[in-house]
């Protein structure tokens, strides 16, 4: 390693791909980038065509005007989307995207089959519709024909990488959020694999590669296709959660909550989790430990259409008096109401659209900092630390009626990291622990991935949360 080699880091969100391009001595971003995707569906329906996260990668990458000088390359993912490949190692459709909720009928029969209980000790997970073990069944119950035409399955991450070095590989972080991986075990469960709702044999499913194990190096053909130089070498990725909590070496037990597309909040755990309840998922981290997790469908993205619905600015608030807003417009996943729609009440005459809409940023948070007490309580998870400050990430974290949100609803101090993209910084973190072979938490600390604005506490809104949960008590919607 000398002054001036750079490592890049991607992040193949729903929305887009994004790239950045680090200095591994300093932790300076010296280029981004970034090409969007279609998301395409109704209904439920989420899908997109994984030859879009390539073209855009091959973008992004153009984008930053530096592939020649990158040394390693890693690929973070949004988790659980279904790919099916044929025989020729192409998509022969579109991807089935982790908010796809088409599948709730299979993930409940699923869970019928074994029992909550039995899901969670094997995978650390109860398979909610996000689930790519539900999207399979799904799959097999409705498309055959595709199913009998697929030769591989993957995962969003897991084709990228695959497509850069020839290898199919995948890891444990990614691999925990299919439903046929075990964290605990450290495999593929070939019980779940054998249901006859899944019938999927594990040669067709990627090699699990241990923490910061190569995946391999770019092929020369596909460096010259992405203007690569030869010889780069490749991480073995990770899910979008693993890589921001590996971005900001997040402590044992201390929270973070990540606001985009999906809510999501989670920490880092010495041991397995298995929550039978399923509003926590027991993934497997990018470390060798585990990230117990919470995750809600409903986040920016509802948000951002409440304020486009009255035609105000996303910040443009007032205080929700009465008004309590659910903001399931697609469905959910923590509570787990697949089907659900949104509900408004608590509406008077004198009721401002303002009120609306600060009342959907709180419906969409309530349930992620329960959610933080949830995981507080799992056997094994090695507790949530009350004292150590909220971290906030994802593209929410720089909205200023975010912040207030989760600070009045958590009661906590909350950190809002200066570093942009903590997913991608994160892939690039593990791509320069894979080429330089340093302990992560030295890059960590020498990036200062985790410097930033630290916001005092104030006192928790407990009759704001209560209202929410009174709602939902009466929707029979609680969690």
């Amino acid at each position: 390693m000398t002054g001036g080699d750079l490592v890049a880091g991607v992040d193949c969100s729903t929305q887009a791909t994004k790239v950045v391009v680090v200095d591994v001595g300093s932790g300076e971003v010296v280029a981004t980038g970034r090409a969007g995707h279609e998301v395409t569906g109704e209904n439920g329906a989420r899908e997109t065509d994984p030859e879009q996260w390539w073209g855009a990668l091959r973008t992004a990458l153009a984008e930053t005007g530096r592939g020649h000088d990158i040394r390693a390359i890693s690929v973070a993912g949004q988790q659980h989307g279904l790919v099916t490949l044929g025989s020729d190692g192409r998509p022969i459709r579109p991807a089935l995207l982790w908010n796809d909720t088409r599948s709730a009928p299979d993930a409940a029969a699923l869970i019928e089959r074994l029992g909550a209980v039995t899901w969670a000790e094997r995978t650390g997970s109860v398979p909610p519709a996000s689930f790519t073990v539900t999207k399979w069944a799904w799959l097999r119950r409705n498309e055959p024909a595709t199913v009998d035409a697929t030769s591989a399955v993957r995962l969003p991450h897991d084709f990228l990488t695959e497509r850069l070095t020839g290898d199919a590989v995948t890891d444990r972080g990614d691999a925990s959020g299919t439903g046929w991986w075990s964290p605990a075990g450290g495999g593929y469960d070939p019980s779940i694999l054998g249901l006859d709702r899944v019938g999927l044999d594990a040669a067709s499913l990627p090699t699990v590669l241990a923490p910061f194990a190569a995946a391999g190096t770019v092929r020369p053909a596909v460096a010259d296709e992405l203007g690569l130089s030869p010889e780069v070498v490749v991480g073995p990725g990770t899910g979008d959660n693993m890589a921001a909590a590996l971005g900001l070496d997040l402590a044992p037990g201390q929270p973070a909550v990540s606001l985009g597309t999906s809510g999501t909040v989670f920490t880092v755990a010495p041991r397995p989790t298995a929550d039978p309840s399923g509003v926590v998922t027991g993934f497997a981290d990018a470390t060798g430990r585990y990230l117990p997790l919470a995750c809600t469908l409903n986040c920016t993205l509802a948000v951002d259409q409440v304020a486009r619905w009255f035609g105000i600015g996303r910040d443009d608030v007032r205080p929700s008096g009465e008004v309590v807003v659910l903001p399931y417009f697609d469905g959910e996943r923590t509570p787990n109401l697949p089907n659900a729609s949104g509900t408004v009440t608590g509406l008077r005459m004198s009721t401002d659209p303002r009120q609306v809409l600060l009342a959907a940023y709180e419906g969409a948070v309530a349930s992620l900092i329960e959610a933080i007490d949830t995981i507080a309580e799992q056997t094994g998870c090695g507790g949530v630390d009350g004292a150590a400050p909220l971290v906030l990430v994802g593209g929410g974290a720089a909205g200023s009626t975010w912040r207030e949100v989760v600070g009045r609803l958590s009661g906590r101090p909350v950190l809002v990291p200066d570093a942009d993209e903590l997913t991608a910084i994160g892939a690039a973190v593990q791509a320069t622990v894979v080429w330089t072979g340093e302990p992560p938490a030295e890059v960590a600390k020498r990036w200062q991935t985790a410097a930033g604005t630290l916001l005092d506490p104030v006192p928790r809104d407990d009759a704001c949360l209560a209202r929410i949960r009174a709602i939902r008590d009466r929707e029979g919607t609680a969690p």
